[in-house]
């Protein structure tokens, strides 16, 4: 038989009684709604997502996309092994970040990105991105994207070879550099590619960023599976698309738009990167602001600066970011007048 729970009633004044509530009761910190969801399961959805763009990406660019997607997932998952074991710290490799991070920053990447950098850099993003700041859950910025930053900043030549396919069985080494959209875009030669291409994924570019069709389809089961919401994702693009409608670089307003929806890294960083539980918002208003924070950085970027591309270093001010929006936006606890932020 189970046992009876006996009750007890709070009383307040003379006898006025309040409220009934079990006499065993536990008392837990928050949050008390609790899920089966764990770290593990939305890692493995994000790796399904993924999928998509990474195994086109390896059939369009050749066997060196699949290499360098291996390597640096496996050299991830090593540092941060070995990492842990050195300073005898609880091993979390099991529960896929590490892998995650070591294939969204190889998706980030040109297929002939030389092999040691992209070694230099897995160690980067686990490491002094992520594990010196105590692991999972406690890093500043997102570590794939830094890590490319950081490729970025210290290879510049290697991070801008953008070559298109080789022919078969020739060596990736053969392959002739060609400009991408966002390139020809900055020079003011128009887009270089039709949005037939772009949406498709038929230019050169970085390995997984190249299909938008595919990038589409993972940020949707993302959607359905509730790992994001859409909060940041409709705020980046919608911000993006408002923002390049208004202001073409090319003599059509709508022509000039999806072109910059779909070319270069904008779609993997909205749906991928910038909705990292870790390194965005947590309130509803946060997302929001943070998403158009985040689409004005990059059109801003695009446009003023000397860079091509500016995903990258929009997420990253908005990762930095992330704390303020968070005390700007938090609800006000029932009873309590809203004071100064």
């Amino acid at each position: 038989m189970m046992n009876k729970v006996k009750e007890v009633t709070v009383e307040r004044n003379e006898g006025d009684p309040v409220a009934t509530m079990p006499e065993r009761l536990t008392v837990a910190a928050s949050p008390h709604e609790k899920t089966r969801t764990h770290v593990p399961h939305l890692m493995r959805d994000v790796l399904i997502a993924l999928l998509p763009a990474c195994l086109f990406g390896i059939l369009w660019f050749g066997p060196r996309a699949a290499l360098l997607c291996g390597i640096s997932v496996l050299t991830c998952i090593l540092a941060e092994l070995l990492y842990e074991k050195l300073l005898r710290r609880p091993v979390t490799v099991r529960d896929g970040s590490a892998a995650v991070t070591g294939l969204l920053l190889a998706m980030n990447l040109p297929y002939t990105m030389p092999i040691p950098m992209l070694l230099l850099a897995d160690v980067f993003a686990i490491i002094l991105v992520k594990q010196i700041f105590g692991g999972l859950g406690k890093n500043i910025v997102n570590p794939a994207l830094a890590a490319r930053v950081f490729l970025f900043m210290s290879f510049p030549g290697a991070m801008a070879n953008f070559s298109a396919r080789p022919d078969f069985g020739a060596s990736y080494t053969d392959a002739v550099t060609s400009a991408t959209t966002l390139t020809s875009l900055k020079e003011g030669l128009g887009g270089s590619f039709t949005i037939t291409d772009l949406f498709f994924g038929t230019t050169p570019g970085c390995i997984g960023e190249v299909s938008a069709l595919l990038l589409l389809v993972g940020g949707v089961y993302l959607l359905c599976r509730r790992v994001i919401t859409w909060h940041i994702p409709v705020s980046y693009l919608g911000t993006v698309a408002l923002l390049t409608f208004l202001i073409p670089r090319t003599g059509d307003r709508m022509e000039s738009m999806l072109l910059e929806l779909c070319a270069g890294g904008l779609l993997l960083g909205a749906f991928f990167m910038a909705t990292d539980y870790v390194t965005s918002p947590v309130t509803r208003g946060g997302r929001l602001i943070y998403g158009v924070l985040c689409g004005a950085i990059t059109v801003f970027i695009r446009y003023c600066g000397v860079y091509a591309e500016g995903v990258s270093f929009a997420i990253l001010i908005g990762n930095l970011l992330v704390y303020y929006l968070d005390r700007f936006t938090r609800p006000t606890p029932f009873g309590k007048r809203r004071g100064k932020r």
